[in-house]
């Protein structure tokens, strides 16, 4: 894994985050997007090297609303950049982890995507991403 490419925070009102965030960082944000196969709206903000993720529902079905439901708005993943995302995730499979994607999907923010399963990293949720040539 590459660095820490951005943390995903789960929010109820898109809108509202925004402004609380462009506060935060002095800066607006940078892109908002939809992505409908996961019942998500995103924008995402600079930090650095960094970016800060949030995620709002756009359905009800949607992970994003189940882990509000249960959790309240909060950190919801860390997602590491990889070269090559095929690989990572045969690596990780191979020392254990259980991985809730094996076939990468695309992501927000030109990324393929893949999930590892909190049960098997300490209780957190992680992403891994690849950029989209």
């Amino acid at each position: 894994m590459d660095k820490i490419e951005h943390i995903g925070i789960a929010v109820k009102d898109l809108k509202k985050s925004n402004k609380l965030f462009a506060r935060l960082f002095g800066s607006a944000h940078y892109k908002i997007e939809e992505v409908a196969s996961e019942g998500v709206k995103t924008s995402f903000f600079k930090s650095g090297h960094s970016k800060i993720e949030l995620l709002e529902a756009s359905n009800q079905d949607s992970a994003i609303a189940k882990f509000i439901e249960k959790k309240g708005e909060g950190i919801h993943h860390i997602a590491f950049e990889v070269s090559d995302i095929i690989s990572e995730i045969a690596r990780l499979k191979s020392e254990g982890f259980i991985i809730l994607n094996e076939t990468p999907k695309k992501g927000a923010d030109n990324k393929l995507v893949a999930f590892l399963h909190p049960k098997s990293a300490n209780g957190v949720l992680i992403e891994l991403c690849q950029e989209i040539d």
